[in-house]
């Protein structure tokens, strides 16, 4: 090749990467299958949400050290509109810049929440010109007409500076960031609903809810009832809240819409959960938050809400059986899975390989700073490094491979489980192999062979064990894991065995660095991995 053909194959190569690094972060869908691009390659956010009351320069203190002692590569912070706009019209952005500075001074990227009009429902974090003017800002009322302790989604003075707040927020952040890429991600107001009310019966909203439902719900939200109509007649006894939930969606999507047309940021909304067992879901009993994008209205956020690309679950139940019912019906080919908060408790630390191995785009523990708060029983009583302990085990893993880890899941290579409540054994399949996990076992020996090898393991007195696998060939898979045994097995009616297993790591660059090879003992009753997280490559072979 001539010299001018290197030169401008190399500077087609330096333009391409330049392209890749101005464009801003994005999801993108194939296949049914989502990625959080960023500077145009698919990104896994290894997060970690600091305290509500974080927000603030001098608290920040206390947080980056916990991020980094986590080895997360994201920090989820909130953003207040008190904070941003004490007066009305007069706004404040110093802690966004000081918060934008540190991160990149930590090496970290930042996913912003928007503590707005909503926040856990109520209207906490909105200025006090607003919390002192009901009549400017009106709460939902009951069928008495007697006032809510949450702001109506049908205020329009509410909605209206609520949206020049977020706009305002949103191109000052491209000001100062749309060039680098510090925040990936927006948030636009706070596990939203109401508790004890199904829906605003104001006037305006009881005009609203006899109207004939949107025909973009109808696509999206299937009839219980007739094909057309008002609310009532469409949904039954489900009317109430599937009408709530398109108003607060509505809400939400209009701020969206309007931040996005000046800096346009993947956006999502978060959600306290109700009952994923509950199958099929019954009617709203004072069960759950009224409104909010639980996994049954998922439709009607997406068709009242198109500029909200996730509606994203915060776990915040360690029981395996939910915690795994949610991850698969907030996983949707319309929806991609993202876990924006979970517990900070030990248990919750196993689910990461089960959240990280099914393809979410990312994950984060809440409370993640060295404030002295705890949100115990929901997380840890644990106010030190503790916290971050049985979360950093897994991220240290993860991290030199999270680029690589994200491509594959975006492919359909990965999936992940954690050991369940009930100890009992599981299974992964893939093209040609299955993956056979159990637990509570030594690492020596058959349990059928009775005596200490049927005794349960040392430190297995509760559930702790996980593995994330991901299939790089036909016969070559990458495992993570922890207190767990694995055996690769050929799918039924093929045969095959196991050629070699390296303990390993990825370097910076994503170039695998093997350390040993496992053989022997240590292959002889399956791959059994340590308290302590390892990393295998794996190879398998099949008879000629």
């Amino acid at each position: 090749m001539k010299t001018s053909s290197l030169l401008a194959a190399a500077l087609v190569g330096l333009l391409s990467l330049q392209a890749a690094a101005a464009e801003a972060p994005r999801l993108v869908t194939r296949d049914g299958r989502h990625a959080l691009l960023v500077d145009g390659k698919p990104f896994l956010i290894l997060g970690g949400q600091a305290h509500n009351s974080s927000n603030y320069p001098e608290a920040l203190k206390t947080v980056w050290p916990a991020i980094d002692d986590l080895k997360a590569n994201t920090l989820l912070m909130p953003v207040a509109w008190e904070q941003v706009e004490p007066q009305e019209g007069r706004f404040d952005f110093s802690f966004l810049d000081t918060l934008v500075k540190q991160a990149r001074e930590h090496g970290k990227h930042l996913v912003l929440l928007w503590f707005g009009t909503w926040k856990n429902t109520s209207a906490q974090y909105t200025p006090e010109w607003v919390k002192l003017d009901p009549k400017r800002f009106p709460f939902n009322v009951d069928r008495e007409g007697k006032a809510n302790y949450s702001l109506s989604p049908f205020g329009a003075e509410t909605l209206k500076a609520d949206k020049r707040a977020f706009v305002a927020l949103m191109g000052h952040l491209k000001k100062i960031d749309g060039d680098r890429h510090t925040v990936l991600m927006v948030q636009v107001e706070n596990e939203v609903g109401t508790y004890g009310l199904v829906r605003d019966f104001s006037p305006a909203a009881q005009a609203a809810f006899e109207q004939p439902v949107p025909a973009a719900v109808l696509e999206r939200q299937k009839p219980r009832a007739a094909a057309t109509g008002s609310w009532r007649e469409v949904y039954g006894d489900y009317a109430d809240e599937y009408f709530h939930a398109w108003a607060v969606a509505r809400y939400i999507g209009d701020i969206a819409k309007a931040g996005r047309a000046v800096y346009d940021l993947p956006m999502y909304v978060n959600n306290a959960l109700r009952d994923p067992l509950e199958q099929p879901p019954k009617p709203w009993n004072k069960n759950f938050a009224s409104g909010g994008p639980t996994w049954d209205v998922i439709g009607i956020y997406k068709a009242a809400a198109p500029a909200i690309d996730i509606a994203a679950p915060d776990v915040y139940n360690p029981e395996s059986a939910q915690v795994n019912a949610n991850l698969g019906l907030f996983q949707r080919p319309d929806n991609a899975l993202w876990i924006p908060e979970i517990g900070s408790k030990p248990a919750y630390g196993r689910f990461l390989y089960a959240m990280l191995g099914r393809g979410a785009i990312g994950v984060s523990p809440f409370g993640i700073d060295y404030f002295d708060y705890t949100n115990h029983p929901l997380g840890t009583q644990a106010t030190d490094k503790a916290i971050v302990q049985p979360f950093e085990r897994v991220y240290r893993m993860f991290a030199p491979l999270q680029r690589q880890w994200a491509q594959w899941a975006f492919e359909g290579r990965t999936q992940g489980i954690g050991e369940g409540d009930d100890r009992k054994p599981q299974q992964l399949d893939f093209p040609g192999w299955t993956a056979k996990l159990t637990y509570r076992l030594g690492r020596f020996g058959e349990a059928s062979w009775g005596g200490d090898y049927a005794k349960p393991a040392p430190g297995t007195e509760e559930p702790g064990g996980g593995a994330a696998i991901a299939q790089i060939g036909p016969d070559e898979f990458i495992l993570i894991g922890e207190r767990v045994r694995v055996r690769m097995e050929p799918a039924a009616g093929t045969s095959g065995m196991l050629l070699r297993a390296e303990q390993g790591r990825f370097d910076a660059e994503g170039r695998w660095q093997m350390e040993r090879v496992w053989n022997g003992d240590q292959v002889d009753y399956g791959l059994n991995l340590p308290a302590e997280p390892v990393m295998l490559k794996i190879k398998m072979g099949r008879p000629r």
